[in-house]
């Protein structure tokens, strides 16, 4: 028998990837579990996640992103889906795409059983990740991150201090 290629991720080599307990910082109820598969093949342009909801809780925050498309695949349990401000019961099989523009979305679990799905997107150097509910925003350069509030932003290319540059 050949020796496994290097882009060839069997499942007992997925379920072996320990998985990485996440919250996120604007959600108190977030906690997702995460098995990053594709850098594993090597992927640099992709991200591929086996993600895993524990029931009552939910996976980061109402969001949407400027520069990144972004897809969810469920493979098991159900989840309620917010999409713009529609809510959706997503269960095994259900896909969701976010294009560009994007609408803002978020999943959460309120059911009794962990609710397991991949999900994927591009992985550009510079994002800004909007949370329209809270009036912040996320900016992404690299693997550095900032949040800041919508409030304090400021028209760069109509100020002052920039024209005199």
């Amino acid at each position: 028998m050949d020796e496994q290629p290097h882009s060839l991720l069997k499942a007992s080599a997925i379920n072996s990837i320990d998985e990485f307990e996440f919250h996120h910082p604007l959600n108190p109820n977030s906690e997702v579990y995460l098995r990053t598969i594709s850098r594993v093949v090597g992927l640099k342009h992709l991200a591929i996640t086996l993600a895993r909801i524990p029931p009552k809780k939910e996976s980061f925050i109402y969001h949407l992103h400027h520069h990144e498309e972004e897809w969810i695949y469920i493979l098991s349990g159900r989840g309620i889906a917010e999409i713009g401000d529609n809510e959706y019961e997503v269960s095994s099989g259900d896909f969701m795409g976010f294009g560009l523009p994007q609408q803002p979305h978020h999943l959460r679990n309120p059911f009794n059983e962990d609710l397991v799905y991949l999900m994927g997107g591009e992985k550009v150097r510079c994002d800004i990740g909007i949370f329209p509910r809270l009036g912040k925003r996320a900016i992404r350069d690299g693997d550095a991150a900032y949040i800041i509030n919508d409030s304090t932003l400021q028209d760069f290319w109509s100020s002052k201090e920039a024209s005199d540059d």
